[in-house]
């Protein structure tokens, strides 16, 4: 797994890239240099770690079944050893995930699942359904790598103690999605900011409008 990693201490953030996306494209799209600022004096640390949606959802040569297992080892490696290895070199109990586009339901689904060591969750642009890739074949591994079918029935205390926020805007083609995903934390009661920017499109000059926004709300 190859990785990038912004800055020398701060808060640690790992930020996961879009569809299909490599781990030198937030680099390469200005998502970083729009954040450049916190990372230059120390307050945060990001780990940009590299995607392997060719091989889970996005790979249609395999079956429904097989992208799911494919992602459940992804999501054991960053619960394993990313994660666990960036609270350590920053010395902070807890991390930030954020991601654009399908980068938000990594960043989404990971904090979903093991809120326990996110302290935030900023997500622009971001779809939290994966049924799209799945067709009609359902499973466990399915379920618990859906936000919206898991969410509901999870009663982990840390989900109540998270900062999130969820970014989209005016003619973003995910907007749908944060609703949906914003309507099940009201039911919770879990606080969050669904932010929908005016005018914008689901690219990338409003997600780097956002990302040093929603950085700034780390305490």
């Amino acid at each position: 797994m190859e990785m990038l990693v912004f800055g020398t201490r701060g808060y640690p953030v790992i930020l996961f890239p879009t569809s299909m996306g490599r781990y030198y494209q937030n680099k390469d799209f200005g998502l970083i240099d729009s954040v450049r600022w916190f990372v230059d004096n120390g307050l945060v640390k990001i780990y940009c770690p590299d995607s392997i949606d060719t091989q889970s959802w996005y790979n249609k040569s395999i079956h429904p079944a097989d992208k799911a297992r494919t992602h459940m080892a992804y999501d054991n490696m960053l619960h394993n050893e990313v994660v666990p290895w960036a609270m350590h070199e920053t010395g902070v109990g807890k991390v930030a995930v954020a991601g654009c586009s399908f980068g938000g339901y990594h960043a989404g689904n990971y904090a979903f699942k093991h809120p326990e060591q996110v302290g935030h969750l900023f997500s622009m642009g971001g779809a939290f359904n994966i049924k799209m890739f799945t067709g009609n074949y359902y499973d466990d591994n399915i379920f618990y790598n859906n936000p919206v079918d898991y969410l509901p029935g999870s009663n982990n205390p840390a989900l109540w103690h998270m900062n999130i926020i969820l970014g989209t805007s005016e003619h973003d083609i995910c907007k749908g999605y944060n609703y949906d995903l914003s309507n099940i934390l009201n039911q919770k009661h879990i606080n969050h900011w669904l932010d929908v920017r005016p005018f914008a499109r689901h690219d990338w000059p409003i997600w780097k409008e956002m990302f040093p926004h929603y950085l700034s709300t780390i305490k």
